[in-house]
């Protein structure tokens, strides 16, 4: 049987991986020491490749080869039929089945293995998990030049037991040189890092950043027959970014081999010249924001309270211009529409960075993209630079606010301005937007002014990835702020030559590469159903408590399902429809003389019982899970909508119908 040349590699890369796995070739050396010196005279040192083959076969080696090898023959026709998959691809956190990855012979690639962790000393104490006990696990996330991989999840535990392989690949993205083999000299010259994040999940699906790091793969190019092993080790996040959390075991390897590897001399040179490069780059940078800032200073003394931020500190507690920190992003296929889009910022998690402490003051943190991403939580300046990025993805002209909201609480937002002139904010935190019509304070005072409906109270700076501008009108009250930005009376600009020298993608190697958007693995039917029988349990235990019985409805339940489509429809793009029909079948559904009653409530997670405590805190809720009367029959209906990166929107509406007794 013929093989198609591109159909014979691959089958060769899979045996090639088997017999790797296996460490068929070790066991192979160990037989032919063995067989030449037990069984040959010394003077005859040679032996054939018969005499080996049998050699193995006696060793039963050969049979356990053929064993291990299994060949994936339940494919569905879909798959089969589609178009091929990328050469390497995201991994769900639990994959039903080993996905195949599709390897390229002429390019070449980078194996990443982490070999184990040791001395996560917070775990010190930390017992052996029972099987089947549900306990707070490790999931290690990667990003290397568009791709992503995540490993399995293993239990936390000072030694956690890492044992992953990542296949990354290494290719120019120029037109042209994807398809060439890359020698060392030029992938010496590829300064991304493997962006690796380290995310706890407790018990209750709760997930923490322990740790951020930049693994500088390059090493391996001077490295002997291509492998190196390296020790990482980790350091904390936030006021902890000092402190050593643990280390993991990684082995790098280049495949194929290189025919010739680099001295070490040649890579740290590069090193060295590149660390150098970027130093006198941010130099550069900072001389200039601090004249720039005497400047503005000088326009007004009162500028010096106004919240204009030029650095911010990430999870590392490293400074970065704010412009590194936005950058147009394509999300692809995931998300249609700049409101889809914030939809979707607004269903990730809102968390403050936390701090050790009292004082009631707010820790500064900015997150690099894929821990925002992986944790899926954070601040509301992560939510506002996705939002941003996304905007300007969508070909809007996109900035991020930075100020303060009611009682001078520092916040961030975004801001579009349309080719009209008209200025639009959008909160990242709940997707809502705002017409922006600013008051004129030198209008007679009868004139009717504009009512502003936003929250927010002054802006201090808006930047995007090419342009920063520093608030410089008499009032920094957002309702007063002309927000015509080429007027720099009103806004002093940031050279854009300046900004574009440190914050554009590959000006330095301290910037990282912004990793894509992943695809949702929510199966919504089946979270909606799994969702919806634990709160039916949990409503009977709490009515079996009060002393009353439960029935449930099952067909009211299903009428349920049209409203909380339309809710999740009206927080998307702001139009309100289906209402009519809802209502005519719960009309049709309830008989003369019965009482309807319904609760819609809105989450951001899965955790069933944590929502059904919370629906408990609404005494309209608690009205309708507690309904007492004749014939009274309850229903319940949760509808999950899936985003990009696992993120998801849960309508939950509660309703009863009873017969009304006077």
């Amino acid at each position: 049987m013929a093989l198609a040349p591109e159909k014979a590699s691959e089958l060769k890369q899979i045996i090639h991986q088997q017999l790797m796995k296996m460490d068929v070739h070790g066991r192979i050396r160990e037989v032919l020491a063995e067989t030449v010196r037990e069984e040959l005279a010394p003077e005859h040192q040679e032996l054939s490749t018969e005499d080996l083959i049998k050699a193995l076969r006696q060793r039963g080696i050969v049979d356990d080869v053929m064993k291990e090898l299994k060949f994936v023959t339940d494919v569905s026709e879909k798959e089969m039929t589609s178009a091929p998959k990328p050469s390497t691809h995201f991994v769900d956190r639990e994959p039903p089945v080993l996905k195949k990855t599709n390897i390229d012979p002429t390019r070449r690639y980078l194996y990443l293995q982490v070999l184990g962790g040791k001395a996560f000393l917070e775990h010190l104490q930390e017992p052996e998990p029972l099987p089947g006990q549900i306990c707070s696990t490790f999931t290690l996330c990667l990003h290397f030049r568009n791709q992503r991989f995540r490993s399995k999840p293993v239990p936390c535990a000072c030694d956690p037991d890492f044992h992953d392989g990542f296949l990354l690949e290494v290719h120019k993205e120029s037109l042209g040189d994807g398809s060439k083999m890359v020698d060392a000299a030029a992938m010496l010259s590829i300064c991304d890092p493997v962006h690796m994040v380290l995310i706890k999940t407790d018990t209750f699906g709760e997930t923490t950043l322990v740790a951020s790091y930049f693994l500088e793969w390059r090493s391996v190019l001077a490295a002997e027959n291509g492998i190196t092993n390296i020790a990482v080790e980790l350091l904390g996040v936030g006021t902890e970014s000092k402190v050593s959390v643990g280390v993991l075991n990684i082995r790098l390897e280049m495949y194929p081999r290189l025919i010739k590897t680099l001295s070490p001399e040649v890579t740290n040179t590069q090193f060295a010249l590149e660390r150098q490069k970027t130093a006198e780059k941010e130099r550069l940078f900072l001389v200039y924001a601090k004249q720039w800032w005497r400047e503005y200073l000088q326009i007004r003394p009162t500028h010096n309270v106004r919240l204009v931020k030029i650095f911010a500190q990430d999870e590392n507690g490293v400074n970065h211009p704010v412009c590194s920190y936005v950058r147009p992003l394509r999300a692809g296929r995931l998300l249609d529409t700049p409101r889809q889009a914030a939809r979707f910022v607004s269903v990730l998690g809102y968390e403050r960075a936390p701090i050790i402490g009292g004082g009631g003051g707010k820790q500064e943190q900015w997150c690099n993209l894929l821990a925002f991403l992986c944790r899926n939580k954070g601040d509301c300046e992560d939510h506002a630079n996705l939002l941003c990025s996304l905007l300007l993805g969508f070909g809007l002209e996109a900035f991020v606010c930075v100020g303060t909201k009611a009682k001078g609480v520092p916040h961030t937002w975004v801001m579009t301005c349309g080719t009209d002139g008209m200025i639009t904010f959008w909160e990242s935190l709940t997707g809502h937007r705002y017409i922006h019509k600013a008051i004129n304070p030198d209008d007679p005072p009868l004139m009717e002014q504009p009512k502003p409906l936003y929250p927010y109270r002054t802006v201090g700076c808006v930047f995007n990835h090419q342009r920063f501008f520093g608030n410089c009108q008499p009032s920094d009250a957002v309702e007063l702020c002309v927000f015509d930005l080429h007027d720099e009376s009103k806004w002093k600009p940031m050279s854009g030559e300046a900004i574009k020298s440190i914050c554009s993608p590959g000006s330095t190697s301290s910037v990282p590469a912004f990793p894509p958007l992943c695809a949702s693995t929510i199966d919504a039917a089946a979270a909606s159903n799994e969702i919806e029988v634990q709160l039916r349990i949990l409503v009977s235990e709490y009515r079996k408590d009060l002393g009353l019985a439960t029935g449930w409805d099952d067909q009211l339940s299903y009428l349920l399902s049209p409203a909380l489509a339309a809710y999740e429809l009206e927080r998307t793009t702001g139009i309100s429809a289906g209402n009519e029909e809802f209502q005519d079948a719960v009309r049709r559904a309830v008989p003369d003389g019965h009482t309807f009653k319904g609760f819609p409530i809105h989450f951001v997670y899965r955790n069933a019982r944590r929502a059904f405590a919370t629906c408990l805190r609404s005494p309209f809720c608690e009205e309708i899970i507690c309904c007492r009367g004749d014939q009274v029959r309850l229903a319940v209906r949760v509808r999950v909508f899936p985003y990009p990166e696992c993120a998801c929107a849960v309508w939950i509406m509660f309703a009863c119908k009873y017969r009304s007794v006077l």
